[in-house]
């Protein structure tokens, strides 16, 4: 299977106006972003666990980079409410689920070599940094020199320039953005490749933002299995 697989083109996806497409475990259903891949895939999705299911326990041989949106995330480490986000690194493993259902942003078999260190940050963790023109908040969830994964909160009406010299992918989470002409509501999400920078104006209720500041694939990319 591939999906938007061409990373050196632009791409807007309105994920919520997307079918939802049953996985192999009863009552978990996802919206595909970007997929390379049958099953076990480079994979970017929206994944949404109906109330009571749950994926069995499976190893993250690539790496598991998650956004809770919606409800409660669970497995046997913990819960994590929406605004959760964590990386789980090549080799963990663990028993997802949800007792009162939930949606998940997730990216899978995109972290590279070295890429080891398990995140794990609750709603509004995270460093505060400077804020960029017309933001009025901005949460550093993680960055490592190689990456930087960031939620932004703009306010209503306002002009934002997002400069892009490595690749951009985000996430509308609340609200909504102008993007080239396009308005750009929650699960709207973009991959810009570098030095398309992200111009946006938000609308009357501003925008929440999930960015990722980062090459669309690293060139040490984990290797897929054959």
């Amino acid at each position: 299977m591939r999906i938007n697989e061409d990373l050196t083109k632009p791409v807007v996806v309105h994920a919520a106006k997307l079918d939802w497409v049953s996985s192999p475990s009863a009552g978990v259903d996802r919206r595909m972003l970007y997929r390379i891949g049958g099953e076990v895939a480079r994979a970017t999705s929206i994944v949404r666990y109906a109330p009571g299911s749950a994926f069995p326990r499976h190893v993250h041989s690539g790496g598991e980079e998650i956004l809770v949106l919606e409800g409660t995330f669970q497995d046997e480490h913990g819960d994590y409410p929406a605004g959760s986000y964590f990386r789980n690194p090549p080799g963990t493993s663990h028993v997802p689920a949800s007792e009162g259902g939930c949606t998940i942003f997730v990216r899978l078999w995109q972290f590279r070599e070295g890429d080891d260190a398990q995140v794990v940050r609750q709603p509004a963790e995270g460093e505060a940094v400077p804020l960029r023109e017309g933001a009025d908040t901005a949460c550093v969830l993680f960055d490592d020199g190689r990456e930087r994964v960031a939620i932004e909160e703009w306010r209503p009406g306002s002009a934002i320039a997002v400069e892009n010299h490595r690749g951009l992918e985000f996430l509308v989470l609340a609200g909504s953005l102008t993007f080239q002409g396009e308005k750009l509501e929650p699960q709207s999400w973009g991959r810009l490749p570098a030095g398309e920078p992200l111009e946006a104006m938000t609308g009357t209720e501003g925008a929440q933002i999930w960015i990722k500041d980062a090459p669309l694939q690293h060139a040490d990319v984990l290797p897929m299995p054959d």
